[in-house]
């Protein structure tokens, strides 16, 4: 009898414990599918705003950076040293979006320093140097001719600010066409674009008229930020006068405004292959023929702010 009671008693406990299990399990579901729907009614509200005619304002940033110091560290040419590297970028825009035309202003600054500092070598400096310098700012005008295609008017500045500010710079000036064929994204295709170059090496940079290709990528999804932009210049004078640029951002936010992000960005110009060669390199004989004209690399991965 003893053994009856206690089979049952088992056996009871374990029915109202899966019975339990299941109820709470239906009760999770049920919440989840609510949380669902709000959200879903919350996006639906998001997209109406986003559709308002008037200003559209954001910015996010990577910040990286490490620091390190070895003593005696003979397995390597510098054993006695402290080295470091610091890194941010900035990525904003300021879009005024009406019924009949547009407005979008973006700014991209990419900025690095490093320092290795050689305890053991009186003449090695332990300032930190820069090694990656990128400034670019764009203002896009465009009237609408239907709902995806507008005529437009770009101002695109390129440059390094750290060092040899506007040495080179890019100014390009031009009007032709923006499609755009979904949200966030933008196609600019300008035939008419003249590329000023600013530069105190006035034999190997060169102005010129050409045709100018830009294509923008800028959203927010939840707690991801992402942007990518590619700039072309096509001269029509010569292809040694032609530059590229791809640059992208991402950002996860994982805590408040702060998370992980991660940037890199191709450029490809001969003229300032060329200017390395010459002025840097000392290969005064150089041409735009004998040079290698390697493709332009950096990215950083650190930190991230959302504003």
């Amino acid at each position: 009898m003893k053994k009856l009671i206690l089979l049952m008693t088992f056996a009871c406990f374990g029915t109202s414990y899966a019975q339990t299990l299941d109820e709470l399990k239906a009760l999770q579901q049920e919440k989840k599918d609510s949380v669902a729907a709000i959200q879903s009614r919350v996006n639906a509200i998001q997209a109406q705003i986003d559709a308002m005619p008037g200003w559209r304002l954001g910015a996010f940033g990577t910040i990286g950076g490490s620091v390190s110091e070895f003593s005696n560290w003979y397995a390597q040419g510098a054993p006695n040293n402290a080295s470091g590297n610091i890194g941010f970028t900035f990525n904003a825009y300021a879009n005024l979006i009406e019924d009949k035309f547009f407005w979008r202003n973006a700014m991209t600054t990419n900025l690095n320093w490093v320092k290795l500092d050689d305890k053991d070598n009186p003449n090695d400096s332990g300032s930190f140097k820069p090694t990656t310098d990128v400034f670019n700012i764009t203002s896009l005008y465009g009237r609408n001719i239907t709902s995806k295609i507008a005529a437009s008017a770009l101002m695109e500045y390129r440059t390094t600010i750290i060092n040899n500010f506007n040495d080179p710079g890019y100014l390009d000036l031009g009007v032709g066409f923006t499609w755009t064929p979904i949200d966030n994204l933008i196609v600019v295709v300008h035939p008419l674009n003249y590329n000023f170059v600013f530069s105190d090496s006035g034999d190997i940079f060169e102005s010129s008229l050409g045709a100018k290709i830009m294509a923008d990528y800028t959203r927010s999804i939840g707690a991801v930020n992402f942007k990518s932009n590619l700039s072309m210049f096509q001269s029509y004078k010569s292809a040694d006068l032609s530059n590229l640029t791809w640059t992208n951002s991402f950002s996860y936010t994982l805590w408040k405004n702060f998370g992980v992000g991660f940037d890199f960005g191709l450029r490809d110009s001969k003229q300032e292959a060329l200017n390395y060669e010459i002025n840097t390199l000392g290969n005064a004989n150089a041409t735009f023929d004998t040079i290698d004209n390697d493709l332009q690399t950096f990215w950083t991965l650190g930190l991230s702010y959302k504003f």
